[in-house]
């Protein structure tokens, strides 16, 4: 077998490995079924997607919510296996499960409170903290998305502006089937559970991508090394409009880090050109902070 065979065919996850994803997808629905039932649900508060749906047709049929949560997911999970492949399809199939089976059993429980605000609050939290953890560890909880992906294909919307149109149409349903104040309370709900799942996915310490042009590239990049404790990267480039050539600073530091690496740069060239942005992931490499003397 040939190393570049080697490299493209697939690795099987490790017994530990595949523990642990399925310990924090079961953690996750299960805190789903907590921000459903002991919250959102008494006090007809929604959340978008395949999950408002389901509480939709679970109040007009007076039929169990696990049961419409389950059976909706049922045709996404194909197309996942399809689309996105088998190891998405079984960890979203568990989650699913763990969910449906989730907001059954915590049905009969009361709501922790009567407050519609501190339920959306509340139960966007507890709601956004356990989808976020169910697609950190490589599973779903709402096939919207694998739909979205599939229109995309077809039509001229992004994935997230198509998915915002059937979370808008879905959260204005709530109106009809409630009361417009429901529906209001249902919109908090999901803002604070889209950004929980944002943070439970990206993590507190978010990380940022820094490019820094100057003349003086070798007094910023040796402070940044030894007053911040990042290391730095030097590339050439080459300026579009002048033709000259620029020494290029990367590095990646912390979101708590931005304030000090501007102060190091302004001091030592404030006409440097300095440019931040987010960054969802960081592996490899030497991002470990070396100590600061």
């Amino acid at each position: 077998m040939t190393e570049a065979t080697i490299k493209t065919t697939h690795q099987k996850a490790s017994f530990t490995k595949i523990t642990r994803r399925m310990i924090f997808i079961l953690i996750g629905a299960a805190l789903v079924s907590i921000g459903l039932e002991i919250f959102l649900v008494p006090n007809r508060i929604i959340d978008g997607g395949v999950v408002g749906i389901s509480i939709l047709l679970s109040h007009v049929t007076g039929w169990s919510l696990g049961l419409f949560l389950f059976l909706l997911n049922l045709p996404f999970l194909i197309i996942g296996y399809k689309q996105i492949g088998k190891t998405f399809a079984l960890s979203t199939l568990f989650g699913v499960i763990v969910m449906s089976v989730g907001t059954t059993l915590l049905h009969p429980v009361h709501s922790l409170t009567d407050d519609p605000l501190l339920a959306a609050v509340f139960g966007g939290i507890i709601l956004g903290v356990g989808v976020g953890m169910v697609i950190r560890n490589g599973g779903s909880l709402d096939g919207t998305e694998i739909v979205a992906i599939l229109i995309n294909k077809k039509v001229p919307f992004s994935v997230g502006e198509i998915v915002m149109g059937f979370n808008i149409f879905i959260l204005s349903s709530a109106g009809f089937v409630f009361e417009w104040d429901h529906a209001m309370y249902s919109l908090i709900a999901y803002y604070i559970a889209f950004k929980m799942i944002d943070l439970t996915i990206e993590g507190f310490q978010e990380s940022k991508s820094v490019w820094i042009i100057s003349e003086q590239f070798r007094d910023i990049g040796d402070a940044l090394l030894a007053r911040l404790g990042r290391g730095v990267t030097y590339l050439t480039g080459e300026g579009g409009y002048s033709g000259d050539d620029k020494k290029v600073i990367f590095c990646v530091i912390t979101r708590l880090e931005e304030a000090k690496l501007k102060s190091i740069v302004e001091e030592i060239d404030p006409a440097a050109f300095l440019a931040i942005g987010n960054i969802h992931d960081v592996r490899g490499g030497r991002f470990k902070k070396k100590d600061i003397h």
